[in-house]
């Protein structure tokens, strides 16, 4: 039986989930507003992250299996947008683990899988997991064969790779402190073909050079960077799978963050909608009776809240396929990220105008709001260049069963 009604654990769930963004996330976003450079910006999250692992927020983003404590696709929804409505660039700061692990989970050994993920299963301190696949040329070609696509190289040498070459836009690439995040996933050429390699910051200090922090107009409190790799010296352990294998892993990693975008886009429209809303209800803009008596305002509010009541639906479906792995996750996920994702800002967009001229401000709440939807249909994979490719793809294959996904065949 499918029932919508959430369950007196997933309530609790999204009870201290949301008491803990209205506790520390809403005071973080205050702090960074007012700090002008990028990377201290970033770093005023460090000790909010390490009050979330102290929660145990952190290992529900680690499957049991691998001795974490995640829950279900809807439980994962629910925390994400209780957090995003406050803070999405602290969700994605923390979350990293959700892309940067799967390759692991997926083909790793079981020491690899031990090994890497022990960091993030710690009651204390704020472990960083980066996806180094990005690069600053662009990637939505990174499997074409060379001189082409991936350009970081990962060159034999005895018992090691030799990696060079430079990645940009994964949050939290250089780390707290420069030196790497705990864990890096790094998509590379080597001979047998794009691969994957772990690096953590035993092989990458010293070997890695912050180029810029990007200074975001949206999603600002994310330690956004630019980095090139010098000479990294990684064991030949640290290989996930066998070269050749890291095209399907790094395409498969990103799968569960697609799904999440519908998420994040949610939480935007969420932000806008309630503002919106309390303006409408509230303010006369100088006439008789507030906004909301007028049709076209009106019009605007009941539109933007189907939207957004429907991708929300939309992303607990595409989550609840990954977790459960059903056949038809890549799909779910595909439309989460692509019609979640431009569903959030044409519903951002729309709210801006019917509140109007005030919102056009910097310190409005619906400016933030649209810098932060303005994101989703570009990062993690961008809806043109990656993702609808993608489904271009999965539509044409032969075989595909439109009702599938469904359920309905």
């Amino acid at each position: 039986m499918v029932s919508f009604t959430l369950t007196p654990e997933q309530l609790a769930l999204k009870d201290a989930a949301r008491a803990f963004a209205q506790g520390h996330l809403r005071n973080l976003v205050t702090a960074q507003a007012a700090e002008t450079d990028p990377l201290a910006r970033a770093l005023l999250a460090r000790p909010v992250v390490e009050e979330a692992v102290r929660a145990g927020f952190l290992k529900g983003f680690v499957p049991e299996a691998a001795g974490g404590a995640a829950g279900g696709g809807i439980e994962a929804a629910i925390l994400v947008e209780e957090w995003a409505v406050e803070s999405p660039d602290f969700v994605i700061t923390l979350a990293g683990p959700l892309i940067a692990l799967m390759p692991l989970y997926e083909a790793g050994t079981p020491e690899q899988v031990a090994r890497f993920v022990a960091p993030f299963l710690a009651d204390e301190g704020a472990p960083l997991a980066a996806m180094a696949f990005s690069e600053p040329g662009g990637t939505a070609n990174f499997a074409a064969a060379s001189p082409g696509g991936t350009q970081t190289t990962a060159v034999p040498d005895g018992a090691h790779y030799v990696v060079n070459g430079r990645k940009a836009w994964a949050s939290t690439l250089s780390g707290w402190d420069g030196n790497g995040p705990d864990v890096m996933t790094i998509v590379c050429r080597a001979p047998g073909g794009v691969s994957l390699l772990v690096a953590t910051p035993n092989e990458l200090a010293g070997h890695i050079e912050v180029e810029e922090h990007y200074d975001l107009p949206g999603l600002r409190g994310c330690l956004t960077s630019r980095i090139a790799l010098h000479d990294v010296r990684i064991p030949r352990s640290h290989l996930i799978g066998t070269e050749g294998d890291g095209v399907a892993l790094t395409r498969n990693a990103f799968i569960p963050s697609g799904a999440s975008i519908g998420v994040f886009a949610t939480a935007a429209m969420r932000r806008a909608f309630e503002h919106a809303h309390r303006f409408a209800t509230t303010d006369t803009r100088g006439g008789a009776v507030p906004v909301i008596e007028h049709q076209a305002v009106a019009d605007l509010l009941s539109d933007s809240k189907g939207r957004l009541e429907a991708t929300r639906l939309l992303a607990w479906r595409a989550l609840d396929a990954v977790m459960s792995q059903d056949p038809s996750a890549a799909e779910w996920a595909l439309h989460s990220k692509v019609l979640g994702s431009e569903t959030g800002l044409q519903v951002v967009t729309d709210l801006a105008k019917a509140v109007g001229m005030a919102s056009y401000d910097l310190n409005h709440p619906l400016h933030r709001a649209l810098q932060d939807a303005l994101a989703y249909p570009i990062i993690e994979g961008g809806n043109v260049g990656v993702r609808r490719r993608q489904l271009q793809e999965l539509l044409a294959a032969e075989g595909y069963e439109p009702l599938a996904a469904s359920g309905l065949v």
